[in-house]
C-alpha cells in the first residue's frame, strides 16, 4: 500500500482545513487507517483512526474538533480539522495498519506526511 497526504497549510487559529490521503491497491477497505502527528522535539502521536469497519477513535486533545472518515470507493481517508489551535501545528502523516490503535507500531505503511501550521 502507498499513501500519498495532501492538503496541509497555514491557516489561523480557529480556522479549518481538511487533510486527504490517498492509497493505491485494491485492498484499502481492509485496512484500517490512521492520522497521527509529530510536533518538533515531541514523538509522533496519534490523532485519529478508523477501523476497516468504520468505528472511529480520536485523541483527547481534538475530541469534539476532528473528524475522520473513509471513501473506500475511492481509496481515501481524510481528517477534517476544525477549531485548529497553534499546539495543532504539527507535520501530519497518515498510516495504514490491520487494526486501528494508539500505537505507530501498529501501522505498516505511511504516507511521506504534510505540513499544518496553526498561527495565533
Amino acid at each position: 500500500v502507498q499513501l500519498q497526504a495532501s492538503g496541509g497549510g497555514l491557516v489561523q487559529a480557529g480556522g479549518s482545513l481538511r487533510l486527504s490521503c490517498a492509497a493505491s491497491g485494491r485492498t484499502f477497505s481492509s485496512y484500517a487507517m490512521g492520522w497521527f502527528r509529530q510536533a518538533p522535539g515531541k514523538e509522533r502521536e496519534l490523532v485519529a483512526a478508523i477501523s476497516s469497519g468504520g468505528s472511529t477513535y480520536y485523541a483527547d486533545p481534538v475530541k469534539g474538533r476532528f473528524t475522520i472518515s473513509r471513501d473506500n470507493a475511492k481509496n481515501t481517508v481524510y481528517l477534517q480539522m476544525n477549531s485548529l489551535k497553534p499546539e495543532d501545528t504539527a507535520v501530519y502523516y497518515c498510516a495504514a495498519g490491520r487494526a486501528a490503535t494508539y500505537n505507530v507500531n501498529g501501522y505498516a505503511y505511511w504516507g511521506q506526511g504534510t505540513q499544518v501550521t496553526v498561527s495565533s
